[in-house]
């Protein structure tokens, strides 16, 4: 099972293996809070596409097309991901932005499930 949540969002057992997949670190959030079991920052978007988006809803189906793009030359860490899910039965992917159906973990998730 694949789930996603914000990174400040409480923790929980149900999140079982907790993955951050934000490129940068989450404003305001100590590590020991956070909770993650590993920060894989290299499955994020690119710095330039994740600035050219800026969580704008009307740029979001260029976002989402231009971000498989680039997860199709990740097929490294797309894999580890479901290594992940499969030893855990479930991984939580997090992340920081406010908007939770136009973000990256999204577009991940769906990626993870199609794959």
């Amino acid at each position: 099972m694949i789930k996603m949540k914000r990174v400040y969002e409480k923790a929980e057992a149900a999140d079982g293996f907790r993955v951050l997949v934000d490129r940068l670190w989450p404003r305001g959030m100590k590590k020991e809070v956070a909770k993650i079991d590993l920060w894989m920052k290299e499955v994020a978007p690119s710095d330039g596409l994740r600035k050219s988006f800026g969580h704008e809803v009307k740029k979001w189906p260029n976002f989402q097309k231009k971000y498989r793009t680039e997860l199709k030359k990740k097929t490294n860490l797309l894999a580890e991901l479901k290594k992940i899910e499969e030893e855990h039965g479930t991984l939580t992917l997090l992340f920081g932005a406010r908007d939770p159906e136009h973000n990256q973990a999204v577009v991940l998730r769906e990626t993870l499930k199609t794959e």
